[in-house]
């Protein structure tokens, strides 16, 4: 079962202390980054809703939408718990280790999908007993981390945003490095582009 958690307290408490290690990703405008940087076929721009749907579709198979970080095929989602416009469950996968890519490792989330403010939280956790009393146990090889993806902006113009937070016992800078790729990248994240193709329909070519 899905621990009971705030789950933006939990983020936003790790965020604040001052041994964690913390990547606020620049945020993405994400229509101008698809009319500067591909043809698109046909044409197109986010809306807020879409670019959600996205985050959504993401949360529950982060190894389709997220196939650079998360093994084909490892994603479990559990089942969902709704309370009003706020749904919760956990999901396993193996993921990519941040600062070494060519290895993966279990990670488990409780994940938050907050519908009307969009915002979804995961919130990384050492063990998870499934409902059908499998254990999970967290990897080796990298801190604990807890991750904020949102929609922010006009409706017509938003923006992806992404926060993470390493459980450190103080600022770890080669692991924050880790990101500089992922901060610098002109392109959108894989995760947008995997939606415009699968869900949307679109034709990419980067430029």
């Amino acid at each position: 079962m899905t621990e009971v958690l705030d789950h933006p307290a939990v983020f936003e408490q790790a965020w604040g202390a001052p041994e964690n290690t913390v990547v606020d990703l620049p945020p993405v405008r994400v229509n101008d980054v698809l009319r500067d940087r591909y043809d698109v076929r046909p044409p197109f721009a986010y809306t807020g809703a879409q670019l959600w749907d996205m985050e959504v579709r993401k949360a529950a198979a982060p190894d389709i939408y997220i196939p650079t970080v998360v093994k084909p095929g490892s994603a479990e989602k559990f089942p969902s718990v709704h309370h009003g416009q706020l749904e919760d469950f956990t999901r396993v996968s193996e993921q990519r280790l941040w600062a070494a890519p060519e290895h993966y490792t279990t990670v488990i989330e409780h994940v938050r999908l907050d519908h009307e403010n969009r915002r979804a939280f995961f919130i990384g956790a050492d063990r998870f007993e499934a409902p059908d009393g499998r254990i999970f146990t967290a990897g080796s090889g990298q801190p604990i981390f807890h991750v904020e993806h949102s929609v922010a902006g006009p409706e017509d113009d938003p923006l992806n945003l992404w926060r993470i937070v390493n459980l450190t016992d103080r600022p770890d800078a080669a692991l924050a490095a880790a990101f500089d790729d992922l901060a610098n990248d002109p392109y959108l994240r894989v995760f947008i582009e995997v939606h415009l193709r699968k869900d949307l329909g679109r034709e990419l070519v980067r430029r």
